[in-house]
């Protein structure tokens, strides 16, 4: 068996990864065809990967110009603990549903503050004013998780290792 389909998540494993993990990074195509590289806070909501920006957004400008985006999120500061989802396929802008904008606030509100009460009304407002959404309408999905291979336990080191404090 090949390592690659040792280590691969299997759609649950996806999903809960997802649901799980904070941060994000979005490559769309700029207009002369370099690579727009950006971190990115998004939803999860029903298996859908969703992002909300300014409409103004290089991220956005560029997928009016070509849908083609990919995202990742990675986790692991060992090889033996690396695992991650990568999604590649098209990024469809919705700039005239304010319901889905607000359930799309909402979530990433509570993934990265807390649980929404009407008194936090006022602060998801903010961060859907002047916001359209990006859907990831996903072609294909690559995932890794290195702790299937059974490594034993790698110490953190390298030159990087005194800048990393894990939870």
């Amino acid at each position: 068996m090949k390592q690659r389909d040792v280590v691969q998540m299997n759609p649950a494993e996806v999903a809960d990864f997802l649901t799980r993990q904070r941060s994000a990074s979005v490559a769309t195509i700029g207009r002369d065809g370099q690579i727009h590289l950006v971190g990115m806070w998004y939803a999860y909501l029903d298996g859908q990967i969703w992002l909300e920006t300014k409409g103004k957004s290089q991220k956005a400008v560029n997928l009016r110009r070509n849908d083609r985006i990919s995202f990742l999120v990675e986790a692991g500061q060992t090889y033996d603990q690396l695992r991650g989802v990568a999604l590649e396929g098209r990024g469809t802008l919705i700039e005239d549903d304010p319901d889905q904008l607000w359930d799309v606030c909402v979530n990433i509100f509570e993934r990265y503050t807390g649980p929404y009460s009407e008194e936090m009304r006022p602060f998801v407002e903010a961060m859907a004013k002047n916001r359209v959404l990006v859907r990831i309408d996903v072609d294909a999905t690559r995932s890794w998780d290195h702790r299937k291979l059974g490594l034993p336990e790698m110490p953190i080191g390298g030159s990087s290792a005194a800048s990393i404090s894990e939870p």
